[in-house]
C-alpha cells in the first residue's frame, strides 16, 4: 500500500518561503506545540473539527449522525473532549459550520496537482516548499515526497523547527535547495516554556548542518514580551556567525492571524502576551543581526 501524508492544505500562488511562485505543502502534526502558533490544527497529525459557531443554524443534522452523539455546539468543552474527529458531521453540515483539518494524500496525488502548477514555477523560478505542522515529523512520507518532486526538476525548500534527527533526514535535506529553520528562543529554558521542549537538539542540528552545505536561512518569530530583545536576537545572530557558512537570518514579526482557529478548535489563546514588533522595533533587531556580521534576508 502506497505511504499516505497527512496533509493540513495545499497552497497553490504562494510567493513566500522560497523564490518565485510556490506552492505549499503544510505538514499536520508537530513535536512543538508553541504557544502562539497560527496553525494549531498542526499541532496533532490526527484529523479535528473546525467549528465556526457563527454559521451553525443548530438544525440538528449533525447530532444525528455523530457516532459520540455530540451536541451541535463543539465549543462545549465536553463536546470537545468527546470528539474523534471522524468528520460525519462535516459531510452532512449545508451551512459550512464544520470542516476537517486533515486530508490524507499519496505522493502520486500531490505530485499530479503540482505538475498543474509548473507552469508557474518555471517562469517564476518557484517551486515547492514543504511545512507545517512541522514536515520532518512525517519522515517517511517526505522523504518520498521530495524524491518524486526532485524527480521532476523543481526547486525544494523545507521550512522546519530544526527539532528532527539528522542522521534520517540528511538524505532528504540533500536534495533541498532552501532550508529555513527556526531558532524560537536562545535560551534553553525559556524556549521549554514556550514550546513544550528545550532546544538543545534544534541547535545541535543547525550546527552540524551549517558544517556540510549552505542554502541556510534561520528565522526567528518575533515576538515583543518573548523573544524580540536585543539580547536574544543579539545571541541568535551570534549563533548563526559562528555555525553557518554563509550566514543568513530572517525576522517574522507576531501576527495574530491564527487566533480564530484556537476558538473553532475549542482552544484557549492568551493574545496578550504576545506583542507585534513595530517597524522601529524591526529596524532596531535588524540593525543588530547586521552589526554581529549575518546577512538579514526577507522572503516575505
Amino acid at each position: 500500500m502506497a505511504c499516505k501524508g497527512r496533509i493540513l492544505q495545499l497552497q497553490h500562488y504562494s510567493v513566500n518561503d522560497g523564490e518565485g511562485i510556490r506552492t505549499i505543502v503544510f505538514f499536520a502534526g508537530c513535536p512543538l506545540h508553541c504557544r502562539w502558533c497560527a496553525n494549531p490544527e498542526g499541532y496533532t497529525p490526527e484529523n479535528q473539527i473546525l467549528f465556526i459557531a457563527s454559521r451553525c443554524v443548530q438544525c440538528g443534522r449533525c447530532t444525528a449522525v455523530c457516532p459520540q452523539h455530540i451536541g451541535w455546539d463543539l465549543n462545549d468543552a465536553a463536546a470537545r473532549h468527546a470528539c474523534i474527529g471522524c468528520g460525519a458531521c462535516v459531510d452532512v453540515c449545508l451551512e459550512k459550520a464544520r470542516t476537517h483539518t486533515v486530508a490524507e494524500y499519496t505522493v502520486k496525488e500531490i505530485v499530479e496537482k503540482l505538475a498543474s502548477q509548473q507552469l508557474f514555477f518555471r517562469n517564476s523560478g518557484g517551486g515547492v516548499t514543504y511545512s507545517g505542522g512541522e514536515c520532518t515529523s512525517q519522515s517517511q512520507f517526505l522523504s518520498e515526497l521530495v524524491d518524486a518532486v526532485y524527480d521532476m526538476g523543481l526547486d525544494q525548500a523545507i521550512e522546519t523547527s530544526g527539532f528532527f534527527d539528522l542522521s534520517l533526514l540528511r538524505p532528504v535535506l540533500d536534495k533541498i535547495d532552501l532550508l529555513f529553520i527556526d531558532i524560537k528562543l536562545m535560551d534553553r529554558e525559556k524556549h521549554k516554556q514556550y514550546t513544550g521542549v528545550d532546544n538543545s537538539l534544534i541547535l545541535r542540528n543547525i550546527a552540524e548542518i551549517g558544517t556540510h552545505r549552505t542554502g541556510v536561512v534561520i528565522r526567528v518569530p518575533t515576538i515583543i514580551g518573548i523573544n524580540g530583545d536585543d539580547e536574544n536576537i543579539r545571541k541568535t545572530a551570534r549563533f548563526v556567525k559562528t555555525h553557518l557558512q554563509d550566514p543568513k537570518m530572517e525576522l517574522l514579526p507576531y501576527h495574530s492571524y491564527g487566533a480564530d482557529k484556537y476558538m473553532q478548535l475549542g482552544m484557549t489563546y492568551d493574545e496578550s502576551s504576545f506583542g507585534t514588533p513595530s517597524e522601529e522595533d524591526m529596524a532596531r533587531l535588524n540593525a543588530i543581526i547586521e552589526s554581529e556580521g549575518v546577512t538579514v534576508v526577507s522572503y516575505r
